[in-house]
């Protein structure tokens, strides 16, 4: 199955060293590199758009850039920004607020039967009223 790669776990990947992981971290960026190598992460250029915001040195954004440039973004159509209006609805009538672009990765996970990889917790109350599937980690 293929899984849509959030931001938390690119950034705890790509922007932070492995010294400085916990050990909880360091199996979620374990997992993606396994997720990696069977070829099943997905991303969306809102989450390379995300990671990349606000890296200050040059040389890290291009650092973090290049190992990005690996992936190809999901392309979107029509149905997928459809879909996010009606799960973005669909929350907020069960009192779930979310962001545009968290919405738009239930959509897109949800029309192709993707798990979403994040270790953000709205996700988990998405998941209550919308019906997303999560990826667990090894």
């Amino acid at each position: 199955m293929r899984v849509l790669v959030d931001t938390p776990i690119w950034s705890l990947a790509l922007r932070r060293t492995s010294k400085d992981l916990s050990p909880a971290q360091a199996v979620l960026k374990a997992s993606l590199a396994e997720l990696t190598v069977e070829d099943r992460v997905e991303i969306l250029g809102a989450v390379r758009q995300e990671l990349l915001s606000g890296i200050r040195e040059e040389a890290q954004f291009e650092k973090v850039r290049k190992h990005l440039r690996e992936f190809d973004d999901v392309d979107l159509i029509t149905e997928d920004y459809e879909e996010a209006a009606r799960v973005a609805n669909r929350c907020r009538a069960s009192g779930v607020a979310g962001s545009a672009v968290d919405f738009l990765i239930c959509a897109v996970t949800l029309r192709r039967g993707w798990e979403i990889f994040t270790t953000d917790r709205d996700f988990e109350r998405y998941a209550k009223c919308a019906g997303i599937a999560l990826f667990q980690s090894i």
